[in-house]
């Protein structure tokens, strides 16, 4: 077979793949919708509330100041979307991808985020009052300022995020992975934090007052000038690996 015949075959191919499977090319102009695809799109102060963006695709898109107060954004992909002073609030968020995602000062008061994954993203001063954030992910995340008041972080996981000064008074976060976090000046008054793991964690300054931090994890975490008035420290594994006696409050009885 001559090249001329070979480039021929090679046209006929590709345009039948086309036919089959159309590229996926982002179309900024698009109507909101389920699936829509605005990869990379311009949407900065865009009015998107109460709409739904299921499965939507807005990864690198520019929503700096977007109104997404109220939509479905069930399974999204957000990765690497600039999100500065975006409001999420009462979203439905759950399954959420938002790796990476820049967004100093972002709202997601009352949201629904359960499985969502934050993981490097950077959201110093976001607001989660009241979020719902169960087994959410928030892996060497930025969170400086953060205020996670009322939310439910249980089994979500802060590894080795940055919480400095960050906010979590009378947070739900039984069972939360913060291990190797920074928590330092960090409030967690009245927090729950049954069964937590803050292992090689700094909580130099943290105040956790009257939390309930009873079977939870401290070993080798830096706990100077940390505040403990009238926590629950029953059963805690303390930062010299001691186990604190059933029925400690405000210092580890052994």
């Amino acid at each position: 077979m001559n090249m001329k015949a070979v480039t021929g075959v090679n046209t006929a191919l590709f345009a039948i793949l086309v036919g089959v499977f159309p590229p996926l090319w982002a179309a900024c102009d698009d109507a909101p919708a389920p699936g829509v695809n605005w990869a990379g799109c311009d949407k900065a102060g865009a009015d998107l509330h109460e709409l739904d963006l299921t499965r939507a695709v807005l990864s690198e898109a520019d929503l700096s100041n977007a109104n997404l107060s109220g939509a479905r954004l069930v399974d999204a992909d957000l990765d690497s979307a600039v999100i500065r002073g975006a409001k999420f609030d009462a979203a439905r968020m759950k399954g959420c991808r938002l790796v990476a995602v820049k967004g100093e000062g972002a709202s997601f008061i009352g949201a629904v985020l359960d499985e969502s994954r934050f993981s490097r993203a950077k959201l110093p001063g976001a607001v989660f009052r009241n979020a719902r954030l169960d087994h959410s992910g928030f892996y060497e995340a930025a969170l400086v300022r953060a205020d996670f008041s009322g939310a439910d972080v249980s089994h979500a996981s802060f590894e080795s995020a940055n919480l400095s000064t960050a906010v979590f008074d009378k947070a739900d976060m039984e069972s939360a992975n913060l291990d190797g976090a920074n928590l330092e000046r960090a409030s967690l008054k009245g927090a729950r934090l049954h069964r937590a793991k803050l292992n090689g964690a700094n909580l130099q300054q943290a105040d956790f007052t009257a939390a309930d931090l009873t079977r939870a994890s401290l070993r080798e975490a830096v706990i100077d000038d940390a505040v403990f008035t009238d926590a629950e420290l029953g059963d805690a594994t303390w930062v010299q690996y001691k186990r604190c006696r059933s029925g400690s409050v405000g210092r580890c009885k052994e």
